[in-house]
């Protein structure tokens, strides 16, 4: 076989595989088990029956999941923006710092004294274990969106999490093996120096992106959005080589960005959501090769594993987090679910390549251990998450698909127009527009409704999730509060319409 013929061969059959990925989340759908878990177990099977697959080396990988998940956190951050996240901001920052901490602790615990761990490495153990993943929580849930303080919460801490449990990890190994109280105050001083150094970085870094963004026009559409990944890097890069967390530091920019107004901000939006998903295949088909399957049932892993996984669901997260989350207002129901979806994913086998490549006496096992609490996690506990919502009431909205668009361009910023969506009970829902309290200026320029365009007349009465598009030229601040509170997060902010 020539050369470009082998060549060709390779791309067909990676080409393949990657139609069989994309197309694995109607599978996922359908059978309730989140997608990262076909990756994840399907690339392991197949490093096991192919060892050639199972080459690649643990530095490599470390560097492709740790750039994959750079571009989920910033998407995550996107995603959120600043409006819909300061509204449980408190409560996302001290759950996503104290509860992992406390998580990290007492697995350290367990470990040490159920299985007879040596302490190091039942610290760095629960270290890699605290980190929930939002990309499995998304994918389990498919096409419905957790409403409310729980939905915002969840995803928050997720994002919140695996920048804290990173440092936390990185901290206990630089560090090293020493002990005593010079070894944990230098934990704790590394800790802090991170998340600090990659907080300011995301800030200062998201600050000037949006002013790049806004003032420096470029030639082309599709260069917006590379542009933008390109920023989203450097600013990882920064807070890295400042000694601070980038991952911190690339969430805490896309939660600024989210709700910014800048040219071609829906193709941007669109552009890093699919980024995402591919760095979410990428990641755990990368990780999953790295699992010797064989070597589970070797030294008990899999016991071990299997305890921790049943420690962790319904005693250390139900008890540490639950006590960290009762300061924060939630319904009975919101807060089971949310104790019950801390699932694992990509963070915690990354954190575990990171502990083999330091050369931890007994590595290999610890990195066997992860791999089945994360598996059991994305499996069981990710595949019980519908069911779960559904048994306790937990407000979720079905977002379908929109593959039919109608765009409208302007060569400048429009000013004051905003797109909302009418919420139940708020004082736009059942008022007819001439009926609307809003000044002579405001005009209400376009309504969809149940996939259709609604012709807009004074008369027309407005329902519960009617999208509307209102130009404003006062930037009237009461807007928000009368179609639902705040402007749809991270829609309003795009001077493109998009409608089905």
């Amino acid at each position: 076989m020539s050369g470009i013929t082998s060549f060709g061969l390779t791309v067909l059959v990676a080409s393949v595989a990657g139609i069989a990925a994309v197309l694995s989340n109607r599978v996922s759908e359908r059978l309730r088990v989140p997608a990262p878990a076909f990756f994840l177990v399907g690339a392991a099977v197949a490093s096991d029956l192919r060892p050639g697959l199972g080459a690649v080396s643990f530095h490599t990988v470390e560097q492709v999941v740790t750039l994959a998940l750079a571009i989920i956190l910033f998407d995550g951050g996107l995603h959120s923006g600043w409006r819909r996240f300061r509204t449980a901001a408190a409560a996302t920052v001290w759950v996503g710092v104290a509860g992992t901490v406390l998580t990290a602790g007492a697995l350290a615990v367990l470990a040490h004294w159920l299985f007879a761990l040596e302490w190091r490495a039942a610290l760095l153990l629960g270290t890699a274990l605290a980190p929930t993943d939002p990309a499995v929580v998304f994918s389990v849930l498919g096409r419905r969106e957790v409403a409310g303080r729980s939905g915002t919460i969840l995803e928050g801490e997720a994002g919140a999490n695996d920048p804290v449990g990173i440092a936390l990890l990185a901290s206990l190994l630089t560090v090293g093996p020493a002990a005593g109280l010079d070894a944990v105050g230098g934990i704790a001083l590394e800790f802090m120096v991170q998340l600090t150094v990659g907080a300011v970085v995301g800030v200062a870094g998201g600050a000037l992106l949006v002013w790049f963004m806004r003032r420096v026009p470029l030639p082309g559409e599709g260069l917006y959005p590379l542009r933008v990944l390109a920023g989203a890097l450097a600013i990882y890069g920064a807070a890295t080589v400042a000694h601070g967390s980038g991952f911190l530091a690339v969430y805490v920019a896309g939660i600024l960005l989210g709700d910014e107004r800048a040219p071609y901000k829906r193709e941007i939006e669109r552009f890093h959501g699919s980024l995402a998903s591919l760095a979410e295949i990428v990641a755990f088909t990368l990780l999953g090769l790295t699992v010797r399957l064989h070597q589970v049932p070797q030294q008990q892993s899999w016991a071990v594993g299997l305890g921790l996984a049943l420690l962790l669901t319904f005693l250390v997260r139900p008890l540490l987090v639950g006590l960290v989350l009762w300061p924060v207002r939630l319904a009975r129901g919101e807060r089971l679910f949310v104790l019950w979806t801390g699932l694992k994913g990509a963070v915690p086998i990354l954190l575990g390549t990171l502990i083999v490549q330091a050369d931890v006496p007994d590595a290999a096992r610890l990195y066997t251990i992860i791999f089945v609490v994360v598996a059991f996690s994305v499996i069981v506990q990710g595949g019980l998450v519908p069911w779960l919502a559904h048994r306790l009431d937990v407000p979720l909205r079905t977002v379908e698909p929109e593959p039919w668009s109608l765009g409208v361009r302007f060569r400048h910023e429009p000013e004051g127009l905003q797109r909302f969506r009418v919420a139940a009970g708020s004082p736009a829902d059942g008022a007819a527009i001439a009926d609307l309290p809003v000044g002579e200026d405001v005009w209400v320029t376009l309504v969809i409704r149940n996939e259709r365009l609604v012709p807009t007349r004074g008369s027309t009465r407005l329902r519960p999730g009617d999208e509307l598009l209102v130009l404003s030229p006062g930037a009237d601040a009461d807007l928000g509060s009368l179609f639902q509170g705040q402007a749809r997060p991270g829609r309003g902010s795009d001077p493109g319409v998009d409608a089905p």
